[in-house]
């Protein structure tokens, strides 16, 4: 979602076939207006990297503390939707890290949810600050991610095998986690404790954020359009029960009910489309 003022710029940058298994978009924004640009971001299920340049933007966490970002921070994987503003001079490169991506890159660092924490944290090398000193001497989005990538090549570690196949299953039909054990002749609950452990979510989390995030789907499609939002047929194509589960699903991930997320919707960025 683009701003309509001039003054602020917000786009999304592809990313290579050669890293389409590791990141899933780049994306940047700049506020070169006199007012702060508040935004709320749509959980995504990916852990995010954030670089700022120019003036620190900020983000609330779910307990509502207000945190600068200072050069560069980690965030994720995010499940619930958080609000974010970038003041006047303020501009943000973020990474978006896809499925098992982040523990390839960082292995077994843990971060706790909700919680933001500087990368080189995690690392220990200083890596990241040195690479916020390069891009930062840059002033090309499209170089910068550039950068980014050549960066990241030494850093990801060959795919563990049943990670892989987890995120590349495409059978709607089958239950991913079973199929899966069964084909590697592993237990089930062996499959679920490397599922959760390289992507940093279980698979049942990620099919109520799949069925929440199909119904957003349909919500922008109605909006976009003249045509009457049909909160039963909505219900029965993304699997509900019942509206108050559709409500409850809504109030959980982003906090408004469905009525109020379409009439705020020029002030929400999804993450993913």
């Amino acid at each position: 979602m683009t701003d309509t003022t001039s003054a602020y710029r917000d786009f999304r940058i592809a990313v290579p076939a050669a890293f389409e298994e590791v990141f899933s978009h780049f994306y940047f924004a700049g506020n070169q207006s006199a007012e702060t640009v508040s935004k709320m971001l749509l959980p995504s299920y990916q852990t995010i990297l954030i670089f700022s340049f120019g003036t620190a933007p900020f983000l609330f966490t779910s307990e509502a503390t207000k945190i600068e970002v200072d050069k560069c921070m980690l965030i994720g994987p995010v499940k619930r939707a958080f609000n974010y503003g970038l003041p006047p001079g303020a501009e943000i490169l973020t990474v978006n890290f896809k499925d098992d991506a982040f523990y390839r890159f960082f292995g077994n660092a843990c971060i706790a949810e909700h919680v933001p924490v500087e990368p080189d944290d995690l690392l220990k090398d200083g890596c990241f600050h040195l690479l916020w000193n390069e891009l930062n001497k840059v002033n090309s989005a499209s170089e910068r991610v550039e950068r980014l990538l050549q960066f990241s090549k030494p850093y990801l570690s060959s795919r563990n095998k049943i990670a892989a196949q987890l995120a590349g299953f495409k059978d709607a039909n089958l239950n991913p986690i079973k199929a899966v054990a069964i084909g590697n002749s592993q237990t089930e609950r062996n499959t679920q404790l490397t599922y959760k452990k390289h992507f940093g979510y279980s698979a049942k989390e990620l099919n109520r954020y799949e069925r929440f995030f199909k119904a957003i789907g349909i919500l922008q499609e109605i909006s976009a359009s003249t045509s009457k939002v049909d909160w039963f047929e909505i219900i029965d194509e993304c699997g509900y029960y019942d509206q108050s589960q559709l409500i409850h699903d809504f109030k959980h991930f982003i906090n408004l009910s469905p009525s109020r997320y379409l009439a705020f919707q020029q002030d929400i960025c999804n993450p993913v489309t």
